[in-house]
């Protein structure tokens, strides 16, 4: 178990050199590895769009189809042809990024708890996805379909439920015959219809799923796509003959790979190796891990049902319920209700409950929810006593995530570092108050933009602070005095950055109004 975890992690660290480079590139929120499930979404409605017109001019019969795939390329400017190119380059673009889905999620380790159902509704896609990526072949019906049907075909017979031989079908050019055609047609057409609910289901339990991806990513992979489509257009082998053996095939690697595994291994090995690997996939969530931390809970003496934590949790996690205290003239009709099987302890929720505010005057903050643990009050309480040891400096007051760059390695005697569950815990008010209450400025800091580990914190706490989301901070606080910095775990250097460009703000912040009076004089 310590072998396999050490793997992941080590696994997980290439992975991150990998992907900031991708950051230094196109930026954090703009690099296409952080945004992977949404970018597959995109490129499962290319297949869809594109599939819809190809079916559309297919000739659906063994004499016909490959003739009708021909003539796609002849049509005004070619556009047939190009609509076929993308087609390929998009499945093989989904394979792709379905991979490296599944790779992130798996080297995260983000499987288990609550984030189990994901997990276990998206692997099962993967037989799925291959299934119907081989059958487009056979609907070509070309010496590289054939090639794949016979292939497959022999691979199946080794299954010992098969009641006859699937081989027999393709042992003479009269026996592949449009009845089988047909079977090509609803393999290729039918399993994408299941595809369109797995991926429903996949995305269930998760609140504001991200089904497109920033547009410059979607333009970007869109742009790159169509320029292969132009540059190095899909072409057809010649016609599928049955007394022919191909020798010199095209070869699809990504969508294809199944077939040079099982002439590598044999077919009963093959079979043998996907098992197990679909077997290791799913059997991964239920492996001992660590307990989890306690999930959020709800006050009902200080819920007024407004919905907002409801609203903002990343996971669905919180519904709500007639409240228990309606007959006692309780304002609030409804309270929130935490489902402990799909609540991840981020502390999200507390964020954005408005009784969270620290200017609550009285001793102990109770809010309507909060995490046991880590309770709202008590970060109160720490800032109070912080600021008030505070003496040397401009007193700085920086707000981190367990989960982004450490905050903590920021202490010094005029700074007081704070880090939470997640940075979307954090109420705005809190920024407000602690300037109210001696700091000369706050830092906020989490993970970097579009890598929250729970999927949202980051953007939420951004649209709050901007006030572009409830509880959002107060539009009197001077800009100069508040800062953000995305980033990533290990990422101190960007975030040492971040504090020294607040330094200089403050100073600047001070220094204007002595240059104002001294004009004025």
């Amino acid at each position: 178990m310590q072998a396999l975890r050490n793997t992941r992690l080590a696994g997980l660290a290439v992975y991150v050199r990998v992907e900031r480079l991708f950051d230094a590139a196109f930026g954090a929120a703009r690099n296409p590895l952080r945004h992977l499930g949404a970018t597959g979404f995109m490129l499962f409605w290319w297949l869809a769009l594109s599939g819809i017109y190809l079916y559309a001019v297919l000739d659906t019969s063994v004499a016909g189809a490959h003739r009708s795939i021909q003539a796609l390329s002849q049509g005004p400017w070619a556009v047939g042809g190009v609509l076929r190119s993308l087609h390929r380059y998009s499945a093989d673009a989904f394979v792709l990024v379905m991979g490296l889905h599944l790779l992130r999620e798996g080297l995260h380790g983000r499987y288990h708890g609550f984030r189990r159902h994901p997990w276990l509704t998206g692997v099962p896609l993967l037989p799925l996805v291959f299934v119907c990526a081989v059958g487009g072949f056979w609907l070509n019906w070309d010496q590289l379909g054939q090639f794949s049907a016979v292939a497959s075909a022999e691979w199946l017979d080794r299954l010992p439920l098969m009641a006859s031989s699937i081989s027999r079908n393709f042992i003479s050019a009269a026996a592949v015959n449009d009845r089988l055609f047909s079977l090509f047609v609803f393999i290729h057409l039918g399993v994408p219809l299941l595809l369109v609910f797995g991926l429903w289901f996949h995305i269930q339990r998760l609140s504001h799923a991200q089904v497109f991806p920033p547009r410059p990513v979607a333009l970007g992979t869109s742009g790159v796509l169509l320029a292969l489509a132009l540059a190095l257009p899909v072409l057809s082998h010649p016609p599928a003959d049955m007394a022919v053996v191909p020798t010199v095939l095209a070869y699809d690697w990504l969508l294809l790979f199944i077939h040079p595994l099982a002439a590598a291994f044999s077919n009963d090995t093959l079979w043998l190796l996907l098992a197990l690997v679909l077997l290791t996939l799913l059997v991964l969530p239920f492996m001992p891990q660590p307990a989890p931390p306690p999930v959020a809970q709800v006050d009902p003496a200080h819920c007024s049902g407004c919905r907002r934590c409801m609203a903002d949790c990343p996971y669905a996690a919180i519904t709500m319920a007639p409240h228990p205290y309606e007959r006692l003239g309780r304002l609030g009709r409804e309270t929130a209700v935490v489902d402990a099987d799909l609540c991840a302890s981020c502390g999200i929720c507390v964020g954005a409950c408005p009784s969270s505010t620290p200017f609550r005057s009285v001793a102990r903050l109770v809010t309507g929810i909060d995490l046991p643990q880590a309770p709202i009050g008590e970060l109160r309480h720490r800032l109070q006593r912080q600021l008030a040891v505070m003496t040397s400096g401009r007193r700085i007051v920086v707000f981190g995530c367990d989960h982004g760059a450490r905050v903590a390695a920021l202490a010094a005697p005029d700074v007081a570092p704070f880090s939470l569950a997640c940075v979307g815990m954090l109420p705005p008010s809190f920024v407000e108050y602690a300037l109210r209450d001696g700091a000369d400025g706050v830092l906020i800091s989490g993970c970097a933009e579009g890598a929250c580990e729970f999927r949202l914190g980051q953007r939420w706490s951004a649209e709050r602070l901007a006030g572009a989301r409830e509880p959002h901070l107060r539009a009197h606080i001077p800009a100069a005095q508040w800062a953000t910095a995305w980033a990533d775990a290990s990422d101190e250097d960007g975030l040492r950055a971040a504090l020294q460009q607040l330094r200089r703000q403050l100073d600047e912040h001070v220094a204007r109004p002595s240059r104002l009076e001294a004009e004025s004089a």
